[in-house]
């Protein structure tokens, strides 16, 4: 059963490349946008310093020089094995020991304000990557959502804290499904956070995170919230970009 996948008592197949000679960076920020990666190169001191390479497409990841510190930046596929996948990578090509993900996320809660940054504090592990980076349980818990809403607060920006559902299957997020994960708190559905809490928790990494109130499940129909071709409020707000570059920058200290 994938719930018994969980070894830590024998070594990896295919093990990550580390570079001893990796430069630091204060954070690495991960977004899954490829408009706000284009707004970022354009508009940020900003310098390709390596790939991270897929069947599917290459990654460029980056260094942003910014107010004298340096952040890790790149775009990574969506779905958890692709977006651990590609952290793990970037060890080959700089250190840190904090993560900062933002994307968009379904909503769960017909009243959280569309727009609204939302602040997991725990993920219901719905997917599989995460069992093989930790023993099998139903839930995994956010260490860092505390400091991340904390960032929120000094920022002045509105949020909401609540649990998240990770899942890998976006065409079998069922209607009593939602409803079950709303009742045990969850107020947003995603691909990814539990898998990336339970490899930063395996490698001993920090990892923040923030989403984008999208797409509404909790309606009669699904509504996706937005009209085409406008990016505000949404996972392509490149002024989340802004607020994650702000949160690196908080936990640089």
């Amino acid at each position: 059963m994938i719930t018994e996948s969980f070894d830590n008592r024998s070594e990896a197949i295919i093990g990550r490349a580390l570079n001893p000679d990796a430069p630091a960076v204060e954070a690495c920020i991960v977004t899954f946008s490829q408009v706000i990666e284009k707004f970022v190169v354009e508009n940020y001191e900003c310098e390709q310093v390596g790939t991270c390479y897929s069947a599917c497409g290459n990654i460029p990841v980056y260094v942003i020089n910014y107010r004298g510190k340096k952040y890790g930046f790149l775009k990574s596929f969506t779905g958890a094995p692709a977006c651990v996948g590609t952290i793990e990578d970037t060890y080959d090509i700089f250190y840190t020991k904090k993560f900062v993900l933002f994307g968009g996320a379904g909503c769960l809660n017909k009243e959280i304000a569309h727009g609204r940054v939302m602040v997991p504090t725990a993920a219901y592990r719905d997917e599989g990557t995460s069992y093989h980076y930790a023993p099998a349980s139903d839930w995994i818990s956010f260490p860092g959502s505390g400091r991340v809403a904390a960032f929120m607060e000094d920022a002045g920006l509105p949020y909401v804290t609540g649990k998240t559902w990770t899942t890998d299957a976006i065409f079998r997020e069922t209607r009593g499904n939602m409803e079950k994960h709303k009742a045990e708190g969850c107020i947003s559905v995603e691909m990814e956070s539990s898998a990336v809490q339970a490899m930063c928790d395996f490698r001993g990494l920090e990892f923040y995170a923030f989403f984008t109130s999208g797409d509404l499940l909790d309606a009669p129909k699904w509504d996706s919230r937005r009209k085409e071709g406008d990016h505000t409020g949404t996972q392509h707000d490149v002024g989340h970009f802004d607020i994650a570059l702000g949160l690196a920058e908080y936990l640089a200290g």
